[in-house]
C-alpha cells in the first residue's frame, strides 16, 4: 500500500503544499494572520522563495546531478534501487539533516553565508512561510539539496519522497505561530512526553528560541541549529532546551532591505547604508582602551558585546552575527556600578580586568 502511495507523481509536493495550507488555515482561524505585521515585501519574499525553490532551484540541482552522474559515474545510477525502504530512508534523512545542521551553523559563523541567511532572521514574527525565507544563492549552495539530487540519481527517490514529507512537516510546524507543544509543557502529565520528543525532533519551542532577537528576550540565536532532528545540536554542544518562547523576534538592529536585495544578494544590494547587504558595508572596530562604568539594577540583564563591533558599546547590537563570537549575558545580583570591558581583551569578560592598560602601554612604547 505504501509503495503504491509513494508511486504517486509529485506526492511530496502535494503533501508539503497541503501542510502549508493546513498551518495557514490554523493560523488564520486562530487570528494570528489578522494580527500579522507582515508587509507585502515579506509575503513576496517568503511565498516567492518557496515557489522558486520548489519549481526552479530544486529541479535544476537534480538535473545537474543527473547530467554529471550519467557522464562521470554511470555505473552508480540506481545504486540504491534494491534497498529496503526503511534503510534507504534512514540513510537519506540522517546524512541530509547533519549536512543541514552544519550548513545552517556555518551560516551563523561565516560573514558571506550569514548575509545569504540574514533575511531568515529579519522576520519579526514567526509563520509557516518563514521556513523558506532565505536568499536564492543560499539554496543553490545548500549541500542537502545536492544530496537529494545524488540520492535520487542513486535510485532512492521513494525514500526522498517519504523523507521530505516527514521533514517538511517538522520544519513548517517548528516555524509556525501554532505552538502545538506549549500545552504539553504546561500539563504535568504531558510534560515528560514533550521532553523526550524535543530531544529527537525540532519542536516550536526549540526552534523559536533560535529566532529570538537575543538572550535578553529569551532567544538563543547562536544555538539550536537543527532542521528536523535535535540530536546534532546535542552531539555538537549547541542545544538549549527551555519550555518558554521568546518575547521578541528579528534582528537587534533591523534595516530596511527590499525583498529583491534580501533574496537576490549579492546581485542586488540594499539601499540602506546601515545594512550588511549594502555596497561596501563593513563592520567597524568599536573597541576602546578604557572601561565603561554602568549603573546596574538588581535582577536586570545586560548583554555584553564580545566581538568589538557593536555600535552600542559595551552592549551587544547583533554585530557578531556571521562570526564565531558570542555575547555574554550578565544579570546584576545587586544595585551598583559595574566596569564593563571595552577593549575585549579581558580574561574576566564582561568585566574589566585592566587589560586595556597593557594595550595602552604597548601603544606608548611604539610611539616613543
Amino acid at each position: 500500500m505504501l509503495q503504491k502511495i509513494l508511486d504517486i507523481k509529485h506526492l511530496d509536493v502535494y503533501v508539503v503544499i497541503g501542510t502549508l495550507v493546513l498551518f495557514g488555515l490554523v493560523e488564520t482561524f486562530a487570528g494570528f494572520l489578522k494580527k500579522s505585521r507582515r508587509t507585502s515585501g515579506d509575503w513576496i519574499q517568503e511565498a516567492g522563495s518557496f515557489f522558486a525553490l520548489s519549481t526552479l532551484i530544486h529541479p535544476f540541482i537534480v538535473w545537474v546531478i543527473f547530467q554529471v552522474g550519467n557522464y562521470a559515474l554511470p555505473g552508480y545510477a540506481q545504486w540504491m534501487g534494491n534497498w529496503n525502504l526503511i534503510a534507504a530512508l534512514a540513510f537519506y534523512l540522517l546524512i541530509d539533516d547533519m549536512l543541514q545542521y552544519w550548513y545552517h551553523r556555518s551560516a551563523h559563523e561565516y560573514p558571506f553565508l550569514w548575509k545569504l541567511h540574514r533575511t531568515h532572521h529579519q522576520a519579526e514574527e514567526m509563520g509557516y512561510f518563514v521556513s523558506y525565507r532565505n536568499a536564492a544563492l543560499y539554496y543553490l549552495l545548500m549541500p542537502n539539496i545536492w544530496w537529494i539530487g545524488l540520492v535520487t540519481f542513486w535510485g532512492g527517490a521513494k525514500a526522498i519522497i517519504l523523507g521530505l514529507i516527514f521533514k517538511q512537516a517538522v520544519i513548517i510546524s517548528s516555524h509556525s505561530t501554532v505552538k502545538w507543544d506549549k500545552p504539553m509543557y504546561e500539563n504535568r502529565w504531558l510534560r515528560p512526553l514533550v521532553k523526550i520528543l524535543e530531544r529527537v525532533i525540532i519542536t516550536p519551542a526549540f526552534h523559536h528560541k533560535h529566532h529570538g532577537t537575543s538572550k535578553l528576550e529569551g532567544g538563543e540565536p547562536n544555538h539550536n541549529f537543527g532542521n528536523m532532528f535535535s540530536i546534532w545540536d546535542q552531539v555538537f554542544g549547541t542545544a538549549i532546551f527551555r519550555d518558554h518562547f521568546p518575547t521578541k523576534y528579528g534582528l537587534p538592529r533591523p534595516t530596511q532591505d527590499t525583498w529583491a536585495a534580501a533574496y537576490l544578494y549579492p546581485l542586488v544590494k540594499s539601499k540602506d547604508e546601515n545594512s550588511e547587504l549594502a555596497p561596501g558595508y563593513a563592520h567597524r572596530d568599536t573597541t576602546l582602551p578604557e572601561a565603561t562604568t554602568v549603573s546596574v539594577k538588581k535582577g536586570e540583564q545586560y548583554l555584553w558585546c564580545a566581538c568589538g563591533k557593536s555600535q552600542s558599546q559595551p552592549f551587544c547590537d547583533g554585530a557578531h552575527h556571521g562570526s564565531k563570537q558570542k555575547p555574554i549575558l550578565f544579570e546584576a545580583k545587586r544595585d551598583g556600578k559595574v566596569k564593563f570591558c571595552n577593549c575585549k581583551l579581558s580574561k574576566k569578560g564582561p568585566f574589566c580586568d585592566n587589560s586595556h592598560e597593557v594595550l595602552l602601554e604597548k601603544v606608548e612604547e611604539k610611539v616613543s
